[in-house]
């Protein structure tokens, strides 16, 4: 409260995606229908997990977290957009900016954290498979959770220590359906430079860091892959690594875009078509990929389903 009378500002607009009254309707059906699929698809895959003994491995264990994760991530979005549709209104408070911008900020960089973790554990289990379970034991994978969310949680401080920095803003109107940290500081009195600079001291600390783990896990994947005779063997270590990777190509190229985008040039149409995929598209996907790729969780979903019946 304090910074919000340093500022004089008590309310953001969010513009967000059409102005057309016409579209609305429409965008707001089309939402609710990709939260609802996102929502109830992620609570599918932590219910296959936690209901069926065959998952309870460190591999679906971190699964359910980021399912869990993808739902809180979408849900500090989406449900304000549909309610600003709803009631014809654009408004949010400056608290309640700073509270999703918080929120979304912890959630975005779990899902980041938990895709590296994701990728230790797949290289522990192919490169070191006889020593996976005494490696990635249920003390270390409670350890892991927390250090993510403990990295998640100090991103999260730093976006809102920068933005309470700012004393001035020249507008305030988001060009965003949501409060995004990136077009808080494109509204600022602050520096142009200065704010490119801690956009891209944030995008190497926590992207660079995270994608060099990725990267070095599957290094070490692939050439033990290359080692293993039979094509069969190959065949099978790699598809273990097939979902994770398409979630990992598709969180990092869009989350990336946001950020390196708006750093580059300011396209507030780019901008928010971006955002529409990093914050919605990829958390509905991610269910997807992981359901309709993995025979695990289908095989699980069927049991669950027989059981019900």
């Amino acid at each position: 409260m304090d910074m919000q009378n340093s500022t004089g500002i008590s309310e953001f607009h969010l513009l967000g995606l059409s102005e057309d009254p016409d579209l609305e309707p429409i965008l707001f059906g089309l939402f609710l229908s990709m939260y609802l699929v996102t929502v109830c698809g992620n609570l599918l895959i932590i219910l296959a997990v936690s209901s069926d003994s065959h998952l309870h491995t460190p591999m679906y264990f971190f699964l359910s977290n980021l399912s869990l994760s993808d739902i809180s991530f979408i849900s500090t979005t989406v449900p304000k957009m549909l309610r600003n549709i709803q009631t014809h209104s654009r408004v949010i408070s400056y608290v309640g900016c700073m509270t999703q911008m918080s929120i979304f900020t912890i959630f975005g960089c779990m899902d980041y954290m938990l895709l590296t973790v994701m990728a230790y554990d797949r290289f522990v289990a192919i490169c070191h498979p006889l020593h996976y379970l005494v490696i990635i034991n249920p003390r270390k994978c409670g350890f892991l959770i927390l250090v993510s969310f403990f990295f998640s949680l100090l991103e999260s401080q730093v976006h809102i220590f920068m933005i309470f920095q700012i004393t001035n803003f020249k507008d305030v109107e988001i060009d965003n359906f949501f409060c995004d940290p990136s077009e808080l500081l494109n509204i600022s009195c602050s520096i142009i430079f200065s704010n490119n600079i801690v956009k891209s001291f944030l995008g190497a600390i926590y992207g660079f860091f995270p994608i060099s783990g990725i990267l070095f896990s599957y290094y070490k994947i692939v050439s033990s892959i290359l080692r293993i005779s039979s094509s069969g063997g190959k065949y099978k270590a790699f598809s273990t690594c097939g979902s994770h990777l398409s979630v990992v190509f598709l969180f990092y190229g869009t989350g990336f875009g946001v950020y390196l985008g708006s750093a580059i040039s300011h396209s507030p149409r780019k901008g928010t078509i971006v955002s529409v995929m990093y914050t919605v598209v990829t958390p509905m996907l991610n269910s997807f990929i992981y359901s309709l790729r993995n025979r695990d969780i289908k095989g699980a979903l069927r049991r669950l389903h027989s059981r019900n019946v």
